[in-house]
């Protein structure tokens, strides 16, 4: 539920136990639901009663963290949000009230005309990692026969819409090399194919959040496929 909604601490980067709460306070509604008898309806009482409980004595007042981070910067951002904390600790409330972030991650997006592609120098002559590496270390385990569960509304837009306009951002920040565009001539860029790489997904829900046309949609793997991380 957690890793769902984002119950993330920002400024602490922590969020599986909000993740783990979230799930044991659904379970519980869910029960009681089922105990009344109840289908085919919404358990709204979950809402209240997460904000009630240690998940939102937790969130509630780091709540202007990344709106304040994402408006002001780090240099601007940081002491504002660092100042929000502190009167949010001591006092109960928020000298900046309830902060929104304007606008959804996909509409954050910029188009290729508005922007200049960074150019990174490489640390080493050789790279330390490469993100076929990392999957490998996840243990990322998917049957290789069975339904993608990365769906698209419109299998034509990756290619005729995000390509053209934004170099489609997918294949660029999804952590895992899950998606890509294959050109029948590589040197003329030709013939574009979109190709979804589903057995390489650690699950991170980036493409359905952060897809400009949110034409990506992620649904639960057949058999609870998916990283597997043992030390965890």
């Amino acid at each position: 539920m957690g890793c769902a909604a984002g119950f993330v601490n920002v400024p602490r980067i922590k969020g599986s136990h909000n993740a783990i709460l979230s799930g044991l306070l659904a379970a519980d509604h869910v029960a009681a639901a089922l105990a009344e008898g109840r289908a085919h309806d919404e358990v709204r009482a979950y809402e209240d009663a997460w904000r009630s409980s240690d998940i939102g004595r937790d969130l509630k007042p780091v709540r202007n963290v990344k709106p304040l981070w994402s408006k002001y910067g780090t240099y601007l951002g940081a002491p504002l949000f660092g100042l929000d904390m502190w009167t949010n600790e001591l006092f109960g409330f928020s000298i900046f009230g309830t902060l929104s972030h304007g606008k959804p991650d996909h509409a954050a997006t910029k188009p290729l005309s508005e922007v200049t592609p960074i150019v990174y120098a490489r640390l080493t002559a050789k790279p330390a990692f490469d993100k076929l590496s990392s999957v490998f270390v996840s243990n990322t385990n998917h049957e290789e026969d069975q339904p993608v569960h990365l769906r698209l509304a419109d299998p034509s837009i990756p290619i005729d819409d995000n390509l053209p306009v934004y170099g489609e951002p997918a294949r660029l920040y999804c952590p895992a090399g899950v998606y890509e565009v294959v050109y029948a001539d590589e040197a003329a860029k030709s013939d574009p194919r979109f190709v979804i790489n589903a057995q390489n997904c650690v699950h991170c829900k980036t493409c359905d959040i952060k897809d400009p046309a949110q034409n990506i949609t992620w649904v639960p793997p057949e058999g609870g496929g998916g990283p597997n991380y043992p030390n965890m």
